[in-house]
């Protein structure tokens, strides 16, 4: 209620509009084009954390601000621009994609409001860009493949060949597996995104090199579309493949649906998963099922993860988001119940957390799924964090 109060120009604007919000977060991602899919799992899951919250902050009304970044970096600086400028949004998050929040970033940062990544986590803003207004609730890139090269040390993998879309986080995907990978990477084939479908060059090359496995990161809709070629290619059952953000709960029931019985059983590694053993994610995971009829993916994890983890900051300022040294102080502190569990937030304000190993299965009820295994990375702090000059 604080807000409310701070100035004649604000008070009159409430009284001509009875029905505004007193926290405005402004949420961008992809809610028009073939990866929509993302986005719209994402508002999914920011409509139920609202609801969880009864639609308040303390005695403040929320309301959230949806923008559409078309899947275009130059797309997502507009709307950001329009929730800055135009909306006056009092925080900002969202991003699937880490091109369209290294274009957007200096446009919330720059207006001395706080910007957090619900999603991408390109190097840059971990280390030597990283700034007092920005925060990530996901990871940082380079973890989970980092996780995925440990994984694969574990499992006796000696030569690995590497196929990733040629974009910032693509870079970082390849660079995280490459830090931990300890064996040999026999090829790496960095592809044209998001436009590139044929991967028929490629794969005839990972033919001819004949490594003991293969890594991928192609999220959205180009996942699917990868792997079925791979199967076309006859590398299904010759060369195992391994992957970070390329089969989820978006795509695993498209995988179902077309009988691809040997998606079953791979691996991969991430910080959460709908297993996940805490009453947080059992809740998050129970009612986002209950209410869409569907499992959440990362991606929707994350965004019920970053609307929890504002209110957490909004309620410790007591409304108030001119106090943004305070907003700041309690985002550090990460004091919120998250759907993965205890985490800390690290000097460059990306979380310090586990990340897990991971196998596509079928559940109770026959739905292909994950399960979680055992903590591959621990208390894992990103590489970048020590370029990052904040304490």
């Amino acid at each position: 209620m604080l807000k409310k109060m701070l100035g004649t120009a604000a008070a009159l604007t409430l009284l001509a509009s009875p029905a505004a919000a007193d926290i405005k977060i402004g949420f961008v991602t992809t809610l028009t084009t073939p990866v929509a899919v993302i986005g719209k799992d994402m508002r999914d899951a920011v409509e139920l954390a609202v609801e969880h919250l009864g639609g308040k902050i303390g005695d403040d009304d929320i309301e959230i601000v949806y923008a559409d970044d078309e899947f275009n970096s130059q797309k997502g600086k507009q709307a950001t621009e329009r929730l800055v400028l135009r909306d006056n949004v009092d925080i900002v998050t969202g991003y699937i994609w880490s091109n369209v929040l290294l274009a957007s970033a200096p446009v919330v940062l720059n207006a001395d409001k706080i910007l957090i990544s619900a999603n991408a986590g390109p190097s840059p803003l971990a280390g030597a860009q990283c700034n007092a207004n920005f925060f990530n609730i996901a990871w940082q890139n380079d973890q989970t493949p980092m996780a995925l090269g440990e994984l694969l040390n574990q499992q006796g993998v000696k030569s690995l060949y590497l196929v990733a879309p040629n974009y910032a986080a693509g870079q970082n995907m390849v660079a995280g597996v490459e830090r931990t990978f300890k064996g040999k990477v026999v090829g790496k084939d960095m592809t044209v995104w998001p436009s590139q479908r044929d991967w028929s060059a490629e794969l005839s090359k990972v033919k001819a090199a004949k490594p003991d496995g293969v890594f991928t990161f192609y999220p959205g809709p180009a996942g699917p579309a990868f792997i079925k070629q791979y199967q076309q290619a006859g590398l299904e059952g010759q060369v195992p493949l391994y992957s970070v953000y390329t089969l989820d709960s978006i795509s695993l029931p498209l995988f179902q649906k077309a009988g691809m019985e040997t998606v079953l059983g791979t691996k991969m590694t991430q910080f959460w998963a709908p297993d996940l053993d805490n009453a947080a994610n059992k809740k998050f995971v129970g009612d986002f099922r209950k209410k869409y009829g569907r499992y959440p993916s990362f991606y929707a994890a994350q965004s019920y993860d970053a609307i929890n983890y504002i209110a957490s900051a909004v309620a410790a300022v007591d409304g108030d988001m001119n106090d943004t040294d305070g907003l700041r102080a309690a985002l550090k502190k990460a004091d919120f119940d998250s759907v993965r569990g205890k985490f800390t937030m690290g000097n460059n304000h990306f979380p310090i957390q586990n990340f897990y190993e991971r196998t596509v299965v079928k559940d109770a009820d026959g739905n292909w799924t994950t399960a979680v295994g055992k903590a591959v990375l621990t208390n894992h702090q990103d590489p970048y964090a020590s370029q990052c000059k904040m304490k």
